[in-house]
């Protein structure tokens, strides 16, 4: 199956010169979004993760779909204020943008080897981001996964974890 088939994009949006790429019509195709789950999976594996972190939101539908799939725990990191209780918490800027992420301060074990999850990779400024704050919240950040990866923006060079990918797109198209 060619995943590139279940991919929308949308010039200029969510600012002149951005190419927004829409994975809405892979979430709405069962088999599609299926397949997707077992080629990342297949990333997964390689990294031996025994629990998922996705960035919010849609790393939260992809992370949490294979961290099923995969019988290991999942973890939100959400947007700033949006978690009661103790959290600890990192921001960062986004291609446009900043953003604050956080977690529970319960959320890893020192012996946790944690995955970062998310729909796509530009700069690497999200999962660098997410790896601190996996370090920062007592887990062990062994690797990125994502469906797509925009190559001019090269993100893995910043991500400051080893990225795997499903999908090599241009950040133009």
């Amino acid at each position: 199956m060619n995943l590139n088939d279940y991919i929308g994009v949308t010039p200029d949006f969510p600012k002149k010169g951005i190419s927004f790429k829409d994975i809405s019509p892979l979430l709405k195709d069962p088999k599609a979004f299926s397949y997707c789950i077992n080629e990342l999976e297949k990333l997964a594996n390689e990294y031996k993760p025994t629990i998922i972190v996705g960035a919010e939101s849609r790393g939260f539908i992809f992370g949490s779909a294979l961290a099923l799939k995969m019988g290991i725990g999942f973890v939100m990191a959400r947007k700033e204020g949006k978690l009661p209780g103790k959290t600890y918490k990192v921001s960062y800027e986004l291609e446009y943008g900043n953003a604050t992420m956080e977690v529970p301060a319960n959320s890893f074990k020192s012996d946790d080897r944690v995955l970062l999850v998310d729909d796509l990779l530009a700069t690497g400024g999200t999962f660098a981001a997410l790896a601190k704050l996996v370090k920062e919240a007592g887990g062990n950040p062994v690797g990125a996964i994502t469906v797509i990866r925009l190559y001019e923006l090269e993100g893995e060079k910043n991500a400051m974890v080893p990225c795997s990918y499903l999908l090599n797109l241009s950040d133009s198209h």
